[in-house]
Protein backbone atom coordinates (compact mmCIF):
# COMPACT_ATOMS: atom_id res chain seq x y z
CA UNK A 1 0.00 0.00 0.00
CA UNK A 2 1.40 3.20 -1.15
CA UNK A 3 0.65 6.39 1.19
CA UNK A 4 2.10 9.93 2.53
CA UNK A 5 2.45 11.29 5.49
CA UNK A 6 3.16 10.07 9.14
CA UNK A 7 2.93 6.45 10.52
CA UNK A 8 4.33 4.78 13.59
CA UNK A 9 6.62 2.16 13.07
CA UNK A 10 5.40 0.12 16.42
CA UNK A 11 7.94 -2.32 17.85
CA UNK A 12 10.81 -0.85 15.72
CA UNK A 13 10.72 2.13 18.06
CA UNK A 14 10.67 5.06 16.05
CA UNK A 15 7.71 7.14 14.76
CA UNK A 16 8.03 9.86 12.73
CA UNK A 17 6.54 12.21 9.82
CA UNK A 18 7.79 12.04 6.32
CA UNK A 19 6.50 12.55 2.36
CA UNK A 20 7.64 8.90 1.51
CA UNK A 21 5.68 6.05 -1.27
CA UNK A 22 6.42 2.44 -0.40
CA UNK A 23 4.96 -0.72 0.64
CA UNK A 24 4.32 -2.46 3.84
CA UNK A 25 5.05 -6.14 4.54
CA UNK A 26 2.15 -8.51 6.51
CA UNK A 27 1.33 -6.99 9.82
CA UNK A 28 1.56 -3.45 9.51
CA UNK A 29 -1.42 -1.01 10.16
CA UNK A 30 -2.43 2.13 8.89
CA UNK A 31 -5.20 4.33 9.77
CA UNK A 32 -6.92 5.75 6.90
CA UNK A 33 -10.31 8.24 6.81
CA UNK A 34 -12.49 5.83 7.78
CA UNK A 35 -10.80 2.04 8.78
CA UNK A 36 -8.09 0.56 10.07
CA UNK A 37 -6.33 -1.82 7.59
CA UNK A 38 -4.19 -4.34 9.42
CA UNK A 39 -2.45 -6.78 6.75
CA UNK A 40 -1.58 -10.25 8.60
CA UNK A 41 0.84 -13.40 7.59
CA UNK A 42 -1.66 -16.17 6.17
CA UNK A 43 -0.11 -18.47 9.37
CA UNK A 44 -1.29 -15.92 11.77
CA UNK A 45 -4.69 -14.96 9.86
CA UNK A 46 -5.30 -19.46 10.31
CA UNK A 47 -4.27 -18.86 14.08
CA UNK A 48 -6.62 -16.46 14.34
CA UNK A 49 -9.28 -18.10 12.66
CA UNK A 50 -8.84 -20.86 15.10
CA UNK A 51 -8.95 -19.08 17.87
CA UNK A 52 -12.38 -17.77 17.14
CA UNK A 53 -13.30 -21.09 15.91
CA UNK A 54 -12.77 -22.01 19.29
CA UNK A 55 -14.61 -19.43 21.34
CA UNK A 56 -17.56 -20.34 18.44
CA UNK A 57 -18.11 -23.36 19.55
CA UNK A 58 -17.16 -23.11 23.12
CA UNK A 59 -20.54 -20.38 22.86
CA UNK A 60 -22.67 -23.13 20.45
CA UNK A 61 -22.19 -25.65 23.18
CA UNK A 62 -22.42 -23.30 26.04
CA UNK A 63 -25.83 -22.02 24.56
CA UNK A 64 -29.20 -22.67 26.15
CA UNK A 65 -31.17 -22.36 22.73
CA UNK A 66 -28.90 -23.04 19.90
CA UNK A 67 -30.83 -21.88 17.14
CA UNK A 68 -31.12 -18.48 18.12
CA UNK A 69 -27.52 -18.53 18.84
CA UNK A 70 -26.36 -19.40 15.13
CA UNK A 71 -28.90 -16.60 14.32
CA UNK A 72 -27.43 -13.76 16.40
CA UNK A 73 -23.70 -15.08 14.90
CA UNK A 74 -25.31 -14.77 11.36
CA UNK A 75 -25.64 -18.50 10.37
CA UNK A 76 -27.97 -18.31 7.23
CA UNK A 77 -30.35 -21.33 7.89
CA UNK A 78 -31.09 -21.20 4.24
CA UNK A 79 -28.70 -20.88 1.41
CA UNK A 80 -28.66 -21.25 -2.15
CA UNK A 81 -27.88 -24.41 -3.84
CA UNK A 82 -25.62 -25.36 -7.26
CA UNK A 83 -26.76 -23.14 -9.43
CA UNK A 84 -29.12 -21.23 -7.53
CA UNK A 85 -32.18 -23.20 -8.11
CA UNK A 86 -32.95 -24.62 -5.01
CA UNK A 87 -32.55 -23.53 -1.35
CA UNK A 88 -30.92 -25.52 1.02
CA UNK A 89 -31.69 -25.60 4.48
CA UNK A 90 -29.76 -25.82 7.81
CA UNK A 91 -30.62 -29.73 9.09
CA UNK A 92 -27.36 -30.62 11.42
CA UNK A 93 -24.39 -28.53 13.11
CA UNK A 94 -21.41 -31.29 13.84
CA UNK A 95 -18.64 -31.27 16.24
CA UNK A 96 -15.80 -33.66 15.57
CA UNK A 97 -12.88 -33.68 17.72
CA UNK A 98 -9.69 -34.81 16.56
CA UNK A 99 -6.44 -35.22 18.48
CA UNK A 100 -3.20 -33.93 16.74
CA UNK A 101 -0.73 -36.69 17.78
CA UNK A 102 2.41 -36.00 15.33
CA UNK A 103 3.46 -34.10 12.28
CA UNK A 104 4.23 -34.64 8.94
CA UNK A 105 6.01 -32.77 6.27
CA UNK A 106 7.80 -32.95 2.62
CA UNK A 107 11.14 -34.63 2.85
CA UNK A 108 13.82 -32.42 1.37
CA UNK A 109 14.63 -33.95 -1.69
CA UNK A 110 11.95 -36.99 -1.42
CA UNK A 111 9.14 -37.84 -1.97
CA UNK A 112 9.10 -39.68 1.63
CA UNK A 113 7.49 -37.71 4.40
CA UNK A 114 9.35 -36.64 7.59
CA UNK A 115 7.35 -37.97 10.49
CA UNK A 116 7.75 -36.37 14.18
CA UNK A 117 5.65 -38.09 16.30
CA UNK A 118 4.17 -36.31 19.51
CA UNK A 119 4.93 -36.85 23.37
CA UNK A 120 2.26 -37.52 25.51
CA UNK A 121 2.19 -34.00 27.33
CA UNK A 122 2.36 -32.01 23.25
CA UNK A 123 -0.66 -34.15 22.15
CA UNK A 124 -3.66 -31.87 21.49
CA UNK A 125 -7.33 -31.54 21.33
CA UNK A 126 -8.99 -29.82 18.33
CA UNK A 127 -13.09 -29.50 18.15
CA UNK A 128 -14.23 -28.58 15.08
CA UNK A 129 -17.62 -27.59 13.81
CA UNK A 130 -19.44 -28.13 10.86
CA UNK A 131 -23.03 -26.88 9.22
CA UNK A 132 -25.04 -29.24 6.92
CA UNK A 133 -27.54 -28.14 4.53
CA UNK A 134 -29.99 -29.93 2.58
CA UNK A 135 -32.37 -29.79 -0.43
CA UNK A 136 -34.02 -32.82 -1.97
CA UNK A 137 -30.96 -33.17 -4.71
CA UNK A 138 -28.25 -32.02 -2.19
CA UNK A 139 -26.11 -32.03 0.64
CA UNK A 140 -23.39 -29.32 1.38
CA UNK A 141 -21.47 -28.89 4.21
CA UNK A 142 -19.73 -25.79 5.85
CA UNK A 143 -16.64 -26.12 7.64
CA UNK A 144 -17.04 -22.94 10.62
CA UNK A 145 -13.52 -21.69 9.83
CA UNK A 146 -14.56 -21.56 6.08
CA UNK A 147 -18.05 -19.71 7.39
CA UNK A 148 -16.15 -17.32 9.60
CA UNK A 149 -13.40 -16.26 7.40
CA UNK A 150 -16.07 -15.25 4.62
CA UNK A 151 -18.29 -13.30 7.20
CA UNK A 152 -14.90 -11.76 8.46
CA UNK A 153 -14.69 -10.68 4.87
CA UNK A 154 -18.12 -9.31 4.30
CA UNK A 155 -17.63 -7.26 7.61
CA UNK A 156 -14.50 -5.68 6.50
CA UNK A 157 -15.72 -5.13 3.15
Amino acid sequence: MAHDGFHDHGPHGHSHAHGHTHAHGPGHNHAHADHLQSHMAPEDEAADLQVLATQFIDGFVQAADKASYLRLAGVPFERPGKGGAKALKLVDVELTTDWQVGTASPSFGSRELSYLPFPGEMVQERTNMSLVYVSMDEKSVVDLRDFLSQRKKDIEA
